[in-house]
């Protein structure tokens, strides 16, 4: 079942769950965010970085689509860190349900206009758009980048950036940072901040930089309002470590005998997020309100 990123975290927000967003950068790991959402009856979003859709292809998304409108349980196809208004018009060709335009580097005044256009093309065909305020860490250990200094969303800015661009999604800046952090680094989320953000906007807000963060960090913040949480570099990790794993002490080189147990121990970590976020078996909740398969308005 193919959503739009509203209509997946409508329901997230109504039940008081999170979905976790999940990278995906070839066939396996599109298996290990699928089958795992299937086998814990879970919502999921396949997210996809610019870099990820210049290594997998565009046509590589024609498969990935058709396995997951045949599911019975929700995705979105979302289209991760848009850089510019190119790029996120090669996710809605490809099919996309859902894009992210971030605009968090650039003047406040300058993201609400670019962030605007986005959602000014994208409401009419039915894709979602996130937008972001305020900006993520970078631990130098993932695609998504990100900077030295995080600068705190202001919740101010976020009722008015909300309001001007009118976006669905607001990815908001509460300490994280992308990647694995480096030992000895523990974050510390500022939930005030989150909590003023969650009373003065009406919308799912989502956080990015999940990965390696403390789980009781997190679940406050899903419990508080977060809607969406973006996860990379814990479930690639996983899969990479069990690789090295193997091909450090045998001679093995197909990959159909190498990757199932590399796949096994991504779909490890994917599942234990998903009882983090409190999705397991929310799919359900889709499938009793009969929702439509996305874009079916459109055709």
């Amino acid at each position: 079942m193919l959503l739009n990123m509203t209509e997946l975290l409508t329901v997230a927000k109504e039940n008081k769950f999170a979905v976790g967003a999940f990278n995906v950068a070839d066939s396996n790991f599109l298996r290990v965010v699928i089958e795992a959402a299937e086998e814990n009856d879970s919502p999921a979003i396949i997210a996809v970085h610019p870099t990820e859709l210049d290594f997998t292809k565009d046509d590589f998304f024609q498969y990935a689509l058709a396995r997951v409108k045949n599911s019975k349980v929700p995705f979105v196809i979302h289209m991760d860190h848009g850089d510019n208004l190119a790029s996120i018009m090669r996710a809605v060709h490809s099919g996309f349900s859902s894009v992210m335009i971030d605009g968090s580097l650039l003047p406040f005044e300058e993201n609400i206009a670019v962030t605007k256009e986005v959602v000014d093309i994208c409401s009419k065909i039915g894709v979602s758009v996130e937008g972001e305020l305020g900006t993520i860490g970078s631990t130098g250990t993932s695609i998504e980048g990100g900077v030295t200094e995080v600068i705190y969303t202001d919740p101010a800015d976020a009722r008015r950036f909300v309001k001007e661009t009118g976006i669905d999604t607001l990815a908001v800046a509460i300490g994280t940072a992308h990647g694995i952090y480096p030992k000895g680094v523990t974050p510390k989320l500022k939930m005030d901040v989150l909590e003023e953000i969650k009373r003065d906007t009406n919308i799912p807000l989502v956080l990015h930089g999940g990965s390696a963060n403390p789980d009781e960090e997190i679940k406050k913040a899903v419990a508080i309002g977060i809607q969406k949480v973006n996860i990379s570099s814990d479930y690639k990790y996983a899969f990479y470590k069990k690789c090295r794993e193997i091909l450090s002490s045998t001679e093995l080189w197909d990959p159909n005998v190498i990757n199932p147990e590399c796949i096994e121990a991504a779909k490890k970590v994917v599942t234990e997020k998903m009882g983090l976020f409190n999705s397991k078996g929310k799919a359900q909740l889709y499938r009793e309100a009969g929702q439509a398969p996305w874009r079916s308005e459109f055709l």
